[in-house]
């Protein structure tokens, strides 16, 4: 009996309801919500790429047969373990040749300083005339000359047989190594990367306008006080584990990308344990606070081809749409709203697909 009764009352309340003379076939309820103002954190997500944050790539500064390959794909290493050793035995006949001309001009130089300081303590006892004196002090000078020219081949000599041996320049893990031993190889050849992996960063790309809504000024004046304001942010890779360790933001670039109206970010983590791999990809999440907004249920926003609607409900129970703008962020479930409502506003949450302009709503 009690639904009956129900029954009736929807009834005349669809005939009497908004101006309309003919009953319409109108859902029995709707949610609805008051506007006010509130804060929210809506976590923003971006595709990011990792890199190490000092990944070397790893060429020989001399040519030769590749003797050695010391290392494997994938490896960690340390700084200053060796990786490749190249063919060092005419290196080592270049050192020893570079030396013993050395030892010749050390000798040579030797000789002439004894018979330039010889000849100064006759010039001062007035036996040689200062013509000798001058001669003896310009071979001594030539001798140290010499000397001084093989020093430097010698140097050469050992540098390059050090370039015979080469070894990792950080801490990291090795990449791909496309070489064998027993190849040829010339200054330049590519032979492998050793990602330095203590720490990675993700490099992402942000919209200049969320940056300026998030501190305003700050991103034109401060760049220190941006990245100082900006909260920790977290590193989801493709099949959605979260990385455990939270990063930060640690460069934004200066100018913005005039095709995408981006800016660059790199967000710097740590890898104590080598878990974080240069080249994959996944998404950063940054928490982006919002305080003292207009917050609605996205279900709430009815999207007409480029406008976006909301249904206030009127003194008369009936919802009238309102075209709104909302910030270009969100949350999973909810939108900010930026123009279009005021405080205090009753708005249709659920059922908003489905109503007419002037439908009554049933409370």
């Amino acid at each position: 009996m009690k639904n009956k009764h129900l029954y009736f009352l929807m009834a005349a309340a669809l005939l009497t309801g908004c101006g309309g003379d003919v009953p319409q076939a109108v859902q029995t309820s709707y949610q609805t919500m008051t506007i006010s103002k509130s804060d929210i954190s809506v976590p923003l997500k971006y595709s990011a790429t990792l890199k190490g944050t000092s990944d070397v790539t790893i060429t020989p500064q001399v040519s030769g047969q590749l003797m050695e390959v010391c290392i494997t794909e994938g490896q960690q290493v340390k700084k200053g373990d060796v990786l490749f050793r190249i063919d060092s035995r005419n290196a080592e006949l270049e050192l020893e040749s570079a030396e013993a001309n050395l030892l010749a001009a050390l000798a040579q130089e030797s000789s002439a300083k004894l018979e330039y300081e010889s000849n100064k303590n006759l010039y001062e006892k007035k036996i040689v005339s200062k013509y000798v004196l001058d001669n003896a002090e310009n071979q001594y000078k030539q001798a140290q000359a010499s000397a001084a020219q093989y020093r430097a081949t010698a140097n050469r000599a050992r540098v390059n047989l050090g370039y015979c041996t080469i070894t990792s320049p950080v801490n990291g893990v090795i990449g791909s190594i496309p070489v064998y031993a027993g190849d040829q190889v010339s200054s330049g050849t590519y032979l492998t990367m050793v990602s330095g992996n203590a720490k990675m960063y993700a490099e992402f790309s942000v919209s200049e306008s969320i940056l300026e809504e998030r501190t305003q000024a700050e991103v034109k004046e401060d760049n220190k006080t941006l990245l100082a304001d900006l909260p920790d942010v977290t590193f989801f890779f493709k099949n959605g584990a979260e990385y455990p360790l939270k990063g930060r933001i640690t460069s934004i670039t200066g100018t913005v990308d005039r095709t995408t109206g981006t800016l660059t970010c790199k967000a710097t983590f740590p890898n104590p344990d080598g878990g974080l791999y240069s080249g994959v990809q996944g998404t950063v999440v940054i928490p982006f606070d919002v305080q003292d907004v207009m917050v609605v249920p996205q279900n709430a926003v009815v999207r007409l081809q480029s406008k976006s609607l909301v249904y206030k409900v009127g003194a008369d129970s009936c919802a009238y749409s309102t075209i709104v703008e909302t910030a270009n962020f969100s949350s999973e479930r909810d939108l900010i709203v930026t123009k279009g409502l005021e405080v205090g506003d009753v708005i249709v949450t659920e059922g908003a697909n489905n109503l007419v302009e002037g439908q009554q709503v049933l409370f």
